[in-house]
């Protein structure tokens, strides 16, 4: 793992590495927000994954999360959005190839040999920084933004042994249903919509899938809610399926960074109350 740069904020480190992914067979940049604490400590992390078009800087920029990690002893992380490099295949437009892996680990070529973001996030990831930062595996949480809160959202219910807590902002809730999501899941993964199913909250949720809880904050004042977000779609089959949820939708809000920064510390808490109360459900146990 390669250092990029590392500033003081908040009361802690704010950086940004690279290194060589066996998992996408490509180098691969993250940043990592680390809360000063003592020293020994393992601290809970939380993951953020982000839009099309994003790579790790957007959020790590405009997200402002660090008071709040700082106040809770939380580290933050936010990995790229898909492999990079001159050898990785791309496509026309904003919404599939670079900035556009959508967290699936692909089938079809030429994609699979590169764009296995599931397994990045699932797996290579975690283990890298458990190695190299003060992380306490155990209390793992993922949040993330439309293109990422789909893939927080899939990740965490497909794991909840693993991610102890989830939050999305303006997810992406039904990628069956959506233009985003059908071009997508098409291209990584072919034309079979059964294999699409794993990659789909509502459809995961409907198969049986549980999490403790989980939050979505949506703006109404977004321009993709209708066609690509799907809020209620989410809402139905959590009521539907007994899922507990806290979807919230905000008046005036779009989707930009302005409103994911509104709503950023509320769920950085939530994430805390979770993880300290997973915390001590594991000591007791």
């Amino acid at each position: 793992m390669e250092q990029v740069f590392t500033w003081r904020s908040h009361g802690g480190t704010q950086g940004v590495y690279s290194h060589q992914s066996k998992t996408t067979g490509t180098p691969m940049t993250f940043s990592v927000f680390v809360p000063d604490h003592a020293p020994g400590t393992k601290l809970p992390v939380l993951f953020f994954l982000s839009g099309l078009t994003c790579t790790h800087a957007n959020v790590t920029e405009k997200g402002e999360f660090r008071a709040a990690c700082a106040k809770h002893g939380i580290i933050f992380v936010a990995p790229d959005t898909s492999p990079r490099g001159d050898d990785v295949p791309d496509a026309e437009g904003y919404d599939f190839g670079k900035g556009a892996g959508f967290y699936v680990d692909a089938t079809e070529a030429p994609w699979a040999a590169n764009f296995r973001m599931r397994s990045y996030i699932e797996q290579e990831l975690p283990e890298l920084l458990a190695e190299q930062f003060p992380v306490d595996l155990d209390r793992q949480g993922i949040t993330g933004h439309s293109m990422g809160g789909h893939g927080a959202l899939t990740i965490a219910l497909r794991n909840p042994d693993r991610f102890r807590s989830v939050s999305a902002f303006a997810p992406i809730v039904s990628p069956l249903n959506c233009p985003w999501g059908e071009k997508a899941l098409a291209g990584y993964l072919g034309p079979d919509r059964a294999t699409w199913r794993e990659y789909d909250a509502c459809a995961l949720i409907e198969k049986g899938a549980r999490l403790p809880d989980l939050l979505v904050d949506q703006g109404e004042g977004d321009s993709f809610l209708a066609e690509q977000l799907k809020t209620h779609l989410l809402a139905d089959a959590c009521a539907k399926a007994g899922q507990p949820a806290t979807i919230r939708l905000h008046p005036g809000y779009d989707h930009s960074y302005y409103f994911i920064s509104t709503f950023m510390a509320e769920h950085v808490a939530w994430h805390a109350r979770r993880l300290a109360l997973s915390h001590v459900q594991t000591q007791l146990a």
